[in-house]
């Protein structure tokens, strides 16, 4: 029986085997391995040794975003950039905006990572001045949730607003302020007590709450 060689703090090209991880159901000595990217999983130690593994799958990834050049277009169009960035922020753990898209659990759906060609299928070419919106902020990307949208329309999309529903009308908090005419700080303060209807009775009138 041959002496297994302890690989632990050696590194394979984007790989670092941090320790051993048993054998695999064929009897291959697996390693714990960590990646540049952070992901962590185990790997066949001659798949390390031969070359055949350089990475956890992210190097992979990198190659077939490269080989894309749909239309003959540049990398660097903004539908192209948008599409390389939604995958970024879902599944690289190192990318700044992970802990608000990937470590919430905001995927990216199947259609759009298999190719760069479904993503501009199905959003088509981005409008000057907008970015890409999802409309349910605790859904992922995908034809359904996804549309072009200017920074003001994604402001009044963001998880930070609060949203009031009045006479029907669900709106943000600082339109209904406007509405009835309310410092949005004084609103606030208010509606830790009272209603929205009370609100608008306090801070409108009768007169502007019935006109509205």
């Amino acid at each position: 029986m041959s002496k297994i060689i302890d690989m632990t703090g050696k590194r394979f090209c984007r790989l670092l085997v941090i320790s051993t991880a048993g054998k695999s159901k064929g009897g291959k000595i697996m390693w714990m391995c960590k990646c540049d990217c952070g992901e962590i999983k185990p790997i066949a130690g001659h798949h390390l040794r031969s070359g055949a593994t350089k990475s956890c799958g992210c190097l992979d990834r990198e190659k077939a975003i490269e080989r894309f050049t749909t239309h003959g277009e540049a990398h660097k169009t903004r539908e192209w950039q948008t599409w390389v960035n939604i995958r970024n922020r879902c599944y690289n753990k190192n990318n700044i905006s992970y802990p608000n898209y990937g470590a919430r659990g905001i995927t990216v759906c199947d259609r759009w990572l298999e190719s760069y060609e479904n993503f501009l299928d199905d959003m088509g070419r981005c409008p000057g001045g907008c970015t890409i919106d999802r409309i349910d902020n605790d859904k992922g990307y995908s034809p359904s949730n996804c549309k072009w949208s200017t920074r003001a329309e994604q402001m009044r999309n963001t998880r930070r607003n609060v949203w009031v529903e009045f006479k029907g009308k669900r709106m943000v908090q600082k339109d209904f302020a406007n509405l009835i005419g309310a410092k949005q700080n004084s609103l606030q303060a208010y509606l830790k007590t009272h209603t929205i209807n009370e609100a608008a009775q306090y801070y409108g009138g009768e007169k502007c709450v019935s006109q509205m």
